[in-house]
């Protein structure tokens, strides 16, 4: 089923796990410096998770978000990590899974009716907000898929028919998951994070097509690809996801930004509005960790981009045609 006529996603969204201290420390009032850049940027869409921060990034981004009028934003949460007392902290940091907040919680999977239903409750305890508009079940393939086909798609069904939330969906960085889960659960949107960018698109062969044939939204993450196509000008050494860049990606990576800069376009700019181009893409989410980043990514959502630039890229192989 398509997105809830209710449920109307901006084109482009905040992803919040910075304000949960992703990669580096900031304090409450550089948070909610961020926050408040986004939303004076005219950003109206929130995604966040238990998992950002051990709950830190839901507590901050539900304290701003109780200063707005509810019915001026979406909000998104996740569900599948429980957070639970850690029995093994001893004063350390959660810079395992890159987020700089004590360990004192501990992520526990679980896909059960019960388990989903207590995410949303204590999802709610920490934002402070009662109505979340949509519930995504965060990385099923992490844990395991075929519970999450069989058990934890269900209960997302049953909290939306409930009336709980207005729609659910899952994110994934993995193709193959997002694919069976559109093709196996009615849901009404996915995050795809990472697989469909201007550097990449492997979600185009699979994700995009069982999208198409379900009706089923897709909001884009991970647009930048680990920071690669946040500045005109790429670095060799920059991060890609987990590892260095492959060499075949780094080729790839200059001649996408040569056409760019052939058409006067920033290489980000085009990054934020390449999966927009899609007809089943409703909403591009980033992230960031300085007002200034917001302020710069909202620019880059409106500018205007000659059609020339896309055919160009399409007509050398580097997006799909």
């Amino acid at each position: 089923m398509s997105a809830p006529e209710s449920l109307s996603l901006p084109a482009l969204g905040y992803g919040a796990a910075n304000v949960g201290n992703l990669f580096r420390e900031l304090s409450d009032d550089e948070s909610w410096a961020v926050l408040d850049a986004a939303w004076d940027s005219g950003i109206r869409y929130f995604d966040t998770a238990p998992h950002y921060g051990l709950g830190l990034s839901e507590r901050r981004l539900g304290a701003f978000l109780q200063t707005k009028p509810r019915d001026e934003f979406v909000l998104s949460t996740k569900v599948g990590r429980l957070l639970r007392p850690n029995p093994d902290h001893d004063g350390g940091l959660d810079t395992a899974n890159d987020f700089h907040v004590p360990d004192d919680l501990q992520r526990v999977w679980d896909f059960s009716a019960s388990g989903i239903r207590a995410s949303l409750d204590e999802s709610r305890e920490r934002l402070g907000i009662e109505r979340i508009d949509l519930l995504y079940l965060h990385d099923p393939e992490r844990h395991d898929l075929g519970l999450a086909l069989a058990e934890a798609l269900p209960a997302l069904e049953q909290l939306r028919t409930d009336g709980q939330v207005s729609a659910v969906g899952i994110g994934s960085m993995v193709s193959d998951a997002l694919a069976a889960s559109v093709r196996s659960a009615d849901l009404d949107l996915i995050m795809v994070a990472g697989r469909y960018t201007l550097l990449e698109q492997p979600a185009a062969a699979d994700v995009l097509p069982a999208c198409r044939e379900t009706g089923t939204g897709i909001v884009a993450a991970s647009v930048f690809n680990s920071g690669l196509l946040a500045s005109s000008e790429p670095r060799r050494d920059g991060r890609y996801e987990y590892g260095q860049l492959p060499d075949e990606l780094w080729d790839r990576l200059l001649r996408i930004a040569r056409v760019c800069a052939e058409h006067d376009v920033p290489l980000p700019a085009a990054a934020i509005q390449f999966p927009l181009q899609s007809d089943v893409v409703r909403s591009v989410v980033v992230g960031g960790s300085r007002p200034t980043q917001l302020t710069q990514n909202a620019e880059y959502a409106a500018l205007e981009i000659p059609g020339a630039l896309w055919a160009e890229l399409a007509a050398e192989g580097l997006i799909p045609a």
